[in-house]
């Protein structure tokens, strides 16, 4: 089970939130910006922050750091590692599995990513046998849509899509790119872009916070 960081918003949560860090970074990345998401009052969720395995990552020359999969591009699309992708991705499942153990609905979790984190939470859903809230990707994109499978439970989950427009490490485009494709496969989804480049604002948080309370 992957190490995490723990909130709760009540005593008794009655939902969960799993939220996957990016590059580098890891769960404490964003254990603190729950107050800005501005939930209802009556909000009882449990927010998991899971750290990522260490791993070696090409693109900086090998050196270690936190991380769901190997870059070995600069060009995202490009030869994405597929392997560590889907490999850490059951790592992911398993804290859903959890959060049902402790008698959380699935249909009362919900998954966030930021970049690296985007894609895992993304993979994860849509390949996760029981049903699951909705998934939220912020800057970040979709390289296993291949593998997407079409007729899965979660094939049709709501997403919601936040991206900087001058994104210098994850491209608009890319970002895009994933929104039409799930656009396309009939999902409800929203996306947002923001003046700023590969971050979160606070405008995207609270917008991310309305869906959130829309989903549940």
């Amino acid at each position: 089970m992957l190490d995490s960081i723990i909130r709760e918003t009540a005593e008794k949560p009655n939902a969960a939130i799993i939220w996957l860090h990016g590059l580098g970074a890891d769960g404490y990345d964003f254990a603190d910006v729950i107050p800005e998401l501005n939930l209802p009052q009556n909000s009882a969720v449990r927010f998991i922050f899971p750290h990522a395995p260490v791993m070696h990552i090409t693109v900086n020359g090998g050196y270690e750091m936190r991380a769901w999969y190997d870059i070995t591009d600069l060009h995202l699309d490009r030869d994405p590692d597929i392997k560590n992708i889907e490999g850490n991705s059951k790592y992911v499942a398993e804290l859903v599995d959890a959060e049902i153990e402790k008698g959380i609905n699935s249909e009362r979790i919900l998954l966030i990513g930021f970049s690296q984190g985007g894609v895992m939470a993304l993979q994860t859903a849509i390949h996760y046998p029981k049903k699951l809230a909705g998934v939220a990707s912020l800057s970040s994109y979709f390289p296993t849509a291949d593998t997407m499978p079409k007729d899965g439970i979660n094939a049709k989950i709501p997403i919601f899509f936040g991206h900087g427009d001058h994104d210098n490490v994850v491209p608009p485009a890319l970002g895009q790119k994933a929104f039409e494709f799930f656009k396309a496969n009939g999902n409800p989804v929203e996306r947002y872009t923001y003046h700023m480049m590969h971050s979160v604002c606070i405008e995207e948080l609270r917008a991310l916070g309305k869906w959130i309370a829309n989903v549940f």
